[in-house]
C-alpha cells in the first residue's frame, strides 16, 4: 500500500492521495393556462379559489399526490413538479415538494413578467432562450449599486486572515502503516509510534536511523524527508494536523488513512499578508456578487407580493424594490 506522501520522489512531495441548473424555457412547458371549464363562471367568482384552497397545500394524500398551485390563474402542472423534484433533495418528501413548487412558481412569475414587458434578447452560446430573457429582465428591472472603494477597504481590513500566502513547511516523517479498517491493528501501531516518539525525545539525532528501520514510506531513504510542503500536497486528514504544528518534533503521532506518522517539522515559513492592491478586484467581485443576490431576492419578493398565488405560501415584499 503506498502512503501517498510522495516522499520517494527525491523528497519533493508529502502524504497526498489523489443542482444542475434547471434550464428555463420561454414557452414554460411546466405550466398550463387554466381552461375555461376549470375557471369560475360569472355567477361563481370564488369557485376556483375555494377549490384550490380546500385541496392539500403541500402534503400528498391518497387522492392527490401533488398540491394544486396557481400563479395569477396559471396552473403549475403536476408533471412539472415531478420532474423538478429531482433537483431539490430534502429531509422529507414534503420539504422536497415545497422546494420544487417554489422554484416553479418563481419560474412562472419571471416568465409572466418577461411576456408582459415583451422582453426579447439573443441567447448567448450555451444559454437557453428563457435564460437569456431572464438575464435581460434582471438587467432591466433590478438596480444594482456598485460596491465603493470604502466598502472594499473595510472588508479587507476585517478579513485580512483570508488574504495571506500559504505557509510552507519542511518536514520529516516515519510512517507506521496500517489499513484504515483494522481497528485493533491501528491501536497497536499507535502504541509503537508513541514508543518511537519517546526514543526521539531522548535523542532526536536518531530520526534517520528509525525512519530507515521502521517507516513504510519510500522517503525513509532520505531520512524520512518530505521536502518542502504547501497546502494541497498531502491527504487532507494529514495536512490539517501537519500545518498546525510548530517547528520541532510533534508531541503526538498523526493519524491518516495510511496509518500513524511520527513527524518532525524542520522549518516553518508563515504565510505573508497580501497587499490590498493585489486582492482588491477579487474583493470587489465577491461583494458585488452578494449585492446581486440580495437585490434579485428582493425583486423576486416584489413579484411574489404583487401576484395572486394559491396553493403555496411564499414570502413577498409589501412595497416595491427600494434597494
Amino acid at each position: 500500500m503506498g502512503c501517498g506522501c510522495g516522499g520517494g520522489n527525491a523528497g519533493q512531495g508529502g502524504c497526498g492521495g489523489q443542482k444542475p441548473p434547471v434550464d428555463l424555457v420561454v414557452d414554460a412547458p411546466g405550466v398550463q393556462e387554466v381552461t375555461p371549464e376549470s375557471q369560475p363562471t360569472a355567477d361563481e367568482p370564488e369557485a376556483l379559489a375555494e377549490e384550490v384552497e380546500s385541496a392539500p397545500t403541500l402534503i400528498a394524500s391518497s387522492e392527490q399526490e401533488w398540491p394544486r398551485i396557481t400563479v395569477n390563474g396559471v396552473l403549475i402542472a403536476p408533471d412539472a413538479m415531478a420532474q423538478e423534484l429531482q433537483y431539490h433533495p430534502a429531509g422529507s418528501r414534503e420539504d422536497a415538494v415545497f422546494l420544487a413548487a417554489q422554484a416553479l412558481v418563481i419560474r412562472e412569475l419571471l416568465h409572466q413578467r418577461i411576456v408582459e414587458l415583451g422582453v426579447s434578447v439573443q441567447a448567448e452560446p450555451g444559454e437557453s432562450a428563457e435564460e437569456a430573457a431572464t438575464r435581460q429582465l434582471i438587467a432591466l428591472e433590478v438596480a444594482l449599486p456598485e460596491c465603493d472603494e470604502q466598502s472594499c477597504q473595510r472588508y479587507y481590513q476585517s478579513n485580512q486572515a483570508r488574504y495571506v500566502t500559504a505557509p510552507l513547511l519542511a518536514a520529516r516523517h516515519i510512517l507506521l502503516e496500517c489499513a484504515p479498517d483494522d481497528i485493533e491493528g491501528r491501536s497497536l501501531v499507535r502504541e509503537k509510534a508513541e514508543q518511537l516518539l519517546e526514543l526521539l525525545h531522548v535523542d532526536g539525532g536518531r530520526f534517520a536511523e528509525l525512519a530507515l528501520t521502521h517507516s513504510a514510506c519510500p522517503s525513509k531513504a532520505q531520512a524520512g524527508a518530505l521536502g518542502q510542503l504547501s497546502k494541497g500536497q498531502t491527504v487532507p486528514e494529514f495536512e490539517r494536523q501537519l500545518f498546525k504544528l510548530p517547528a520541532g518534533l510533534a508531541s503526538q503521532p498523526i493519524e491518516s488513512r495510511y496509518g500513524w506518522h511520527v513527524v518532525s517539522v524542520d522549518q516553518r515559513i508563515e504565510g505573508k499578508a497580501l497587499p490590498y492592491e493585489v486582492v482588491a478586484d477579487s474583493i470587489r467581485a465577491l461583494l458585488q456578487q452578494g449585492v446581486w443576490q440580495k437585490a434579485v431576492a428582493q425583486y423576486l419578493q416584489t413579484l411574489i407580493g404583487a401576484a395572486t398565488i394559491i396553493g403555496i405560501q411564499l414570502q413577498g415584499a409589501d412595497s416595491p424594490l427600494l434597494q
